[in-house]
């Protein structure tokens, strides 16, 4: 059995304010959660929350986590790049025990990323 691909997408636009980040993320999220190929979603629970954090399960700013089969993640990577283009992101993608790890500062770059993870997954 094939193991789920994971990618973590990190919005890490440094001109933007931690409110917006989080506005991409949310938004990014809810797109994804309306995709059938995306098995999972979610928000990256932040391991070593700060002392005296109140809130259960904080969350890492800017983060997600999708879920996708071998098989959708060509779908799931056209997504990436017609949403995220352009937006400066890190992707990180484990499969099969391996991990990888890209940034995008601008379209082209993220183009080249995706081939390097899609190139990766195919590994």
């Amino acid at each position: 059995m094939v193991s789920n691909i994971k990618l973590t997408i990190h919005f890490n636009d440094p001109d933007l304010e931690p409110e917006e980040r989080e506005r991409h993320v949310q938004q990014a999220i809810a797109e994804l959660r309306q995709m059938d190929e995306v098995e999972l979603v979610s928000r990256v629970i932040d391991p070593d929350p700060p002392e005296g954090n109140k809130a259960v399960g904080g969350f890492l700013s800017g983060l997600l986590l999708a879920e996708v089969n071998k098989e959708n993640t060509k779908k799931l990577m056209g997504f990436l790049g017609e949403r995220l283009g352009g937006k400066p992101i890190e992707l990180s993608v484990e499969a099969a025990g391996k991990k990888m790890s890209v940034k995008a500062y601008s379209r082209e770059e993220l183009t080249a990323a995706i081939k390097a993870a899609q190139d990766f997954i195919g590994s």
